[in-house]
Parts: structure tokens; C-alpha cells; sequence
């Protein structure tokens, strides 16, 4: 006979049921757990329920007696009625994430996830933030859904890799998650606090107060990244100069029309440098390298006067 009733559980929230779940189990028939439904079977009994598994649909439909049946999501089954028993809310996906990268990490899982580090695989954070950029210049969607899969890959795999770290290194995927929470929060009063309603201008300039209280640095130049591109970290450099009162560098004139043709006189640049052998990459980093030296020396001769 067919199974009397369905509920559908997530695999990867087995202590959470919505109204319709627990209606369901509560109207005094037993109740069989499938394979895929096993750790909200356990959750149950740990509360005292008596669940018994299953090894598949055909088996609790073939049960003498009418059952409800815990069935993971997704899972076709011949009942008579089906219920959603997981208020699953957007993000849910996220747990599939981190419990795959514990399986491939964890002793019987992948060997080359297992021998990862920190160190090396920061390259592959770099290629997949490169990847996700390029999908978003081509504006294409399929491409921007992938890589920035990818790119959240990276995250779980180094905060899986650090949850492993010894003492004073160690933090979970839990602490990324947490930290970036009140990161956000903190910095918009305006939306979670009782800052008020404010203006973009406004809010960039809120965020600049919060993040200066917040990091306390020393120089424009900290928390500003080197490994980015040469004219990008510049540009950055130039920014935080700039809102910190300092000096930048003597713009050159710039008789260009448009960015196309801006672009259009910066490849013409690197074509000269190549002719005589130089890397323009090199030499603009070297520039903006001491660049940054000095706004050092000026934050520094700041805070002595």
C-alpha cells in the first residue's frame, strides 16, 4: 500500500521542523525514516520518538501498517500525501557546502583536498576571483553563477583548513560567517541602528568614521592590498590619501576623450615599454610602491608633530 503520508526533511537540518512536520508526525502513526532522512531520524529519537529506518520508499510502502515516512527533499515517493516538513530558508545550501568540504577534508575523503594549506592554495583564490570578475564584465550569467561558486569554494576550503589550525590560528567557517555578520551591521546604523535615513555620500562617509574607529590604523597605506594590480593599488593608495588629507602624486595631462580612448593610449604605452624590453606591471608597481613608502613617512611624521 502506499505510503499514507510523506514528510520531506533537509539532510542538512535535522533539528528543524515547520507546523506542517510536526502536525504530521503527531497524528499517532508510526514513523520510518529513508537513508537520507537518517539525522532527522536521530534527532528525533534523541527527543524520544521511536523512529525506524528504512532502507528505501518500497520498503515503507510495503510496511502492514499506514506510516508516515521522513523522506529528504527532492525524493519521489508513492504516497498518498506529500508535506513539506522544512521551512528551508534561502541560504540552506550553504550547509550542503560546508558538509561536503568537511567529508572531503576528513580522514576516507580526498587525499589532495586532505594535504592543503593555507599557502597553497591562495593562488586558486586569486584565479577564481579573476574568473568571477571576467563573467561579470561579460555579463553572463551562467559563467557569474559558476565561478562565484567557485570562488565560495575557496572560502569554505580555508576556513575548513584554519579549523584545523592549532592554538591562536584556529577559526570555522561559523567565525567567517559571524565576523562578516557584525561587520555588516555595524557599518550600516542607518538600516540595523538608530542612525537615521541617509544619502549615498552620506553613508560612504559614515562608512569611512566606522571603519577608521574600527581599524585604528597608522597609514592610508594599511589594509590596502599589494597583490592587486599595479594601477589598482595606486588608485587606492590615492583614495585613502586624499580623505586623509595627503598628498598624491602630480596628475599628468590627460587630453583623452573617453576611457576607450584612455584605454586606446595606455596599450600604446605598453607596446613602447615592450620594444625596449621593460614590464610596465614592474615599473608601475615600483612607482607605487614608493609612493606608498612615503605616505608612510608623512602619517608617521603625523602622528610625531
Amino acid at each position: 500500500m502506499p505510503v499514507a503520508l510523506a514528510v520531506a526533511v533537509h539532510p542538512s537540518l535535522p533539528g528543524l521542523l515547520g507546523p506542517a512536520g510536526w502536525q504530521a508526525l503527531s497524528g499517532g502513526r508510526p514513523v520510518v525514516a529513508l537513508p537520507g532522512a537518517a539525522p532527522t531520524a536521530e534527532a528525533l529519537r534523541a527527543a524520544g520518538w521511536a523512529v525506524d529506518d528504512v532502507p528505501d520508499a518500497a520498503a515503507a510502502a510495503a510496511r502492514p501498517d499506514s506510516v508516515v515516512a521522513l523522506v529528504p527533499a527532492g525524493t519521489e515517493v508513492d504516497a498518498g500525501e506529500v508535506v513539506d516538513g522544512v521551512p528551508v530558508p534561502p541560504g540552506a545550501r550553504l550547509l550542503d557546502v560546508v558538509q561536503v568540504m568537511d567529508v572531503l577534508r576528513s580522514p576516507g575523503g580526498c587525499p589532495w583536498d586532505a594535504e592543503q594549506t593555507h599557502a597553497s592554495l591562495r593562488g586558486y583564490l586569486l584565479e577564481e576571483a579573476h574568473e568571477a570578475y571576467d563573467a561579470i564584465v561579460d555579463d553572463d550569467p551562467a559563467a557569474m553563477r559558476e565561478e562565484l561558486g567557485d570562488v565560495l569554494l575557496q572560502v569554505v576550503f580555508h576556513a575548513r583548513v584554519a579549523a584545523e589550525g592549532g592554538p591562536g590560528r584556529r577559526f570555522t567557517v561559523d567565525d567567517v560567517a559571524g565576523d562578516l555578520v557584525d561587520k555588516l551591521v555595524r557599518r550600516h546604523p542607518h538600516v540595523f541602528g538608530d542612525a537615521g535615513p541617509r544619502d549615498v555620500a552620506a553613508v560612504e562617509a559614515g562608512w569611512e568614521e566606522i571603519k577608521k574607529a574600527e581599524k585604528q590604523r597608522r597609514s592610508p597605506t594599511e589594509g590596502v592590498s599589494r597583490s592587486q594590480p599595479a594601477a589598482s593599488w595606486g588608485a587606492a593608495l590615492m583614495r585613502r590619501a586624499a580623505r586623509a588629507g595627503l598628498s598624491t602624486p602630480e596628475p599628468a595631462a590627460l587630453t583623452s576623450a573617453s576611457p576607450e580612448e584612455l584605454g586606446e593610449r595606455l596599450l600604446a604605452v605598453v607596446s613602447a615599454a615592450e620594444r625596449r624590453g621593460w614590464d610596465v606591471e614592474d615599473a608601475l608597481r615600483e612607482a607605487v610602491r614608493r609612493y606608498a613608502g612615503e605616505l608612510d613617512a608623512a602619517a608617521q611624521d603625523s602622528r610625531e608633530g
